[in-house]
């Protein structure tokens, strides 16, 4: 049983999937994903045991209302109303919902929905916050937009309903707290900037920091001491080689196409780090 994202995220891994399975584990007990995002190799590996986390409420908001059937038979019902009512200036209005007081207040089904028809309907499917937080993506001017297709969300639905998924919304740290010897843990965190080209990392209004990639790099160690196994992309920099200096390091290429900036598209180099 395999699904594919719901939504499209900055950063996905669906064009890198054959390059992570080739230097994942071949064997593992527990999944882990601190960084779940879009959660492209989630969703192609199903694995039976599996922690996720991000945080970002939204994207999460999606995930937990896929695990129970009354959350997720009122997100689809939200979401046909999104299509029915779909155009320009309905766009606008939706996305101006979380400026408003109440808006955190909602049930998590409406927000589930509202971040999945602005993905489908919003300019190239990026997601992107301001400083405040607020959805700030204009329309992609579409006449019509499908949100969903329903194999793929009640794949996801049976795969989340399960005793043996959990969903965490908090930090990294606190997310791997449980890994143990056998474990597999995958890092998909905010990228290292290129000094010459602009990197997105709005996901959220708080910024992945030089100091938070090195707290990772300690983890990292950490887990790696305790025999989990560990595997971790980002950008081909120099402060990134540095920090993973001693474990495998093997560069990548992936398109980037998802920048709103045309000159910020196309052949990225990549490094998908391992310590096994």
């Amino acid at each position: 049983m395999k699904a594919k994202p719901i939504v499209k995220w900055a950063g996905g891994k669906r064009q890198l999937l054959e390059k992570l399975i080739e230097f994942m584990p071949t064997k593992f007990n527990n999944y882990f994903e601190p960084f779940v995002g879009g959660g492209a190799l989630l969703f192609e590996l199903m694995p039976a045991k599996a922690t996720i986390n991000d945080v970002n409420k939204e994207l999460l908001a999606i995930y937990k209302s896929l695990e129970k059937e009354d959350s997720y038979k009122l997100m689809l019902e939200e979401l046909d109303i999104h299509e029915k009512n779909h155009s320009e200036e309905y766009y606008y209005l939706v996305r101006e919902q979380d400026r408003k007081p109440g808006f955190f207040d909602l049930p998590i089904w409406q927000r589930a929905a509202r971040t999945i028809y602005l993905n489908k309907s919003c300019y190239n499917g990026l997601y992107r916050v301001n400083s405040k937080g607020y959805f700030n993506v204009p329309s992609g001017k579409k006449k019509t937009v499908k949100t969903y297709e329903i194999d793929n969300m009640d794949i996801i639905h049976k795969y989340f309903s399960s005793e043996s998924i959990r969903i965490l919304e908090g930090d990294f740290e606190e997310a791997v707290a449980d890994a143990k010897e056998g474990d597999f843990v995958y890092f998909d965190p905010p990228y290292d900037p290129f000094k010459d080209k602009n990197s997105f990392t709005a996901y959220t209004k708080y910024d992945f920091t030089k100091e938070d990639q090195i707290r990772l790099s300690e983890l990292f160690k950490n887990l790696s001491s305790k025999g989990v196994y560990v595997m971790l992309s980002n950008h081909n920099t120099k402060f990134i080689n540095e920090l993973y200096s001693g474990f495998n390091i093997n560069v990548v290429y992936a398109k980037r196409m998802i920048n709103s900036n045309s000159n910020g598209r196309g052949n990225i180099e990549e490094v998908i780090i391992t310590n096994y």
